[in-house]
């Protein structure tokens, strides 16, 4: 609690921590917006494939140009300025600048620069949570086997359920349960672009005139986000999926605690220690009134009869057995938040939510009755969405990870809602992100398979 301090006494003394970001699309572009007013931080680099767009998003975010016009990482380190590339290979090597926040939002991409990063013994904040659903176990393993940190991303949805899960637990609660909010109807898994914004509520000319991006868009409104974050969030914590994945009841904050509790007991969990998502609407389409959408939240018990007095005594929300009880925040706040993963990693050495073992995976679905000779399109587009897996019923049936479900061609036909198999597609045995994949996939499968 006392992270602000920190970060104060070390601009005091005029030693910041010195940060590189690959990445300044939205999600870098909002943690930029807040870093002027982050004492004790020094953005030394930016690396984009785009040095003209990250310029842009930084005008445009309120930057003054003299801030991020260095000539050199050498000169931005010097003057306490900016400088702004098209290189992330020189940002992960120089030697001044002690963690990265990768933010790109590519996957395969991402388990390249964390690695880099890593090599170059560099703490790794992981923005990019699909890198995370798709590898996440084994690249905290080599963090470790580094000597650095590596992290989820404080603001993004899997880290704040981590931060709760672990009050929880640290206050001597058992986590029953959590998760986070979505707008939930089953035929939105098989939304495309060119329907994502009837089901978000806004109009196509409202969308262009916002920028938004339909595909990324319709990553949340399909499931696949959810999955994917569930994934992180399993992996992170130790809490595991049920078998047939997420079922996305519907639930106000007040009923979260009667929603979430194990079925013999009148709720919808398959177990106790489970990873689920709440729908903020009712099955026929209503809005759930006091709903958690933007948010998260964790179910935990009161494993004594004083403990549950006390519930009562403080007003605290339970169910009618008064066992379950309920914490949340009701909105996140994305890349604005990203500095406290920074400041943790940085001056405590504290990942906010990192993998400890490989317990859930996000493995790619069929959007339709696919056909041979097809090419994915990955997250949010036409063909695919995430579905969350245990990762023993994920090896088992040989999936492939959502990260990798792009650019593709299938040579096996999948029925709509079935999940795709590696045997199902021409995938590049070469590729280093699938060479990654299927290392960690070997690492881990034993550890996954006892654990089943």
């Amino acid at each position: 609690m006392n992270l602000h301090a920190m970060l104060q006494k070390r601009a005091v003394a005029g030693k910041p921590l010195r940060i590189g970001l690959i990445g300044a699309g939205k999600f870098g572009a909002m943690y930029l917006a807040q870093v002027p007013n982050t004492p004790g931080v020094h953005l030394v680099g930016i690396a984009d494939l785009s040095p003209a767009g990250a310029r842009a998003n930084l005008e445009r975010i309120g930057w003054k140009p003299g801030a991020y016009d260095a000539p050199s990482f050498d000169a931005a380190l010097a003057q306490g300025r900016t400088f702004v590339t098209e290189d992330w290979e020189a940002l992960v090597a120089h030697p001044d600048v002690e963690i990265i926040v990768e933010a790109t939002g590519n996957p395969s991409a991402a388990v390249a620069h964390a690695l880099g990063a890593f090599r170059h013994g560099k703490h790794v904040v992981m923005v990019t949570v699909e890198a995370d659903a798709m590898c996440g176990p084994l690249l905290a393993q080599r963090a470790a086997q580094a000597g650095v940190v590596y992290s989820l991303a404080y603001g993004d949805q899997p880290a704040i359920i981590c931060d709760l899960v672990d009050w929880a637990r640290a206050a001597g609660f058992t986590v029953v349960a959590a998760g986070r909010g979505h707008k939930w109807l089953p035929h939105f898994s098989q939304s495309t672009p060119d329907t994502v914004w009837n089901h978000w509520g806004l109009t196509a000319e409202q969308a262009r005139i916002g920028g938004l991006n339909p595909k990324m868009f319709n990553s949340f409104l399909d499931g696949s986000k959810p999955a994917i974050e569930s994934t992180a969030v399993c992996n992170a914590t130790g809490l595991t999926p049920a078998p047939w994945g997420l079922a996305f009841p519907p639930a106000s904050i007040d009923d979260l605690p009667f929603v979430m509790r194990p079925r013999e007991e009148g709720g919808h969990l398959h177990h106790k220690g489970q990873v689920e998502v709440v729908s903020s609407l009712e099955a026929d389409g209503r809005v759930v009134p006091y709903d958690i959408r933007m948010g998260v939240w964790v179910v935990f018990e009161g494993d004594t009869e004083y403990v549950r007095r006390c519930f009562t005594e403080y007003g605290v929300r339970t169910d009618p057995s008064g066992r379950y009880a309920t914490m949340y925040k009701r909105w996140h706040l994305i890349g604005l938040e990203v500095g406290i993963s920074v400041a943790s990693v940085g001056l405590r050495r504290e990942p906010t939510g990192c993998a400890t073992g490989f317990r859930a995976d996000v493995v790619a679905a069929a959007k339709r009755d696919l056909k041979p000779g097809e090419i994915l399109d990955g997250e949010g587009g036409y063909t695919v969405y995430g579905k969350l897996f245990p990762a023993e019923a994920s090896l088992a049936l040989g999936g492939l990870p959502l990260g990798l479900a792009h650019g593709v061609r299938l040579l096996n036909p999948v029925a709509a809602g079935q999940p795709v198999r590696w045997a199902d597609v021409a995938y590049d045995a070469g590729d280093a992100a699938v060479r990654f994949r299927r290392e960690m996939e070997q690492t881990f499968a034993p550890a996954a398979q006892i654990a089943a």
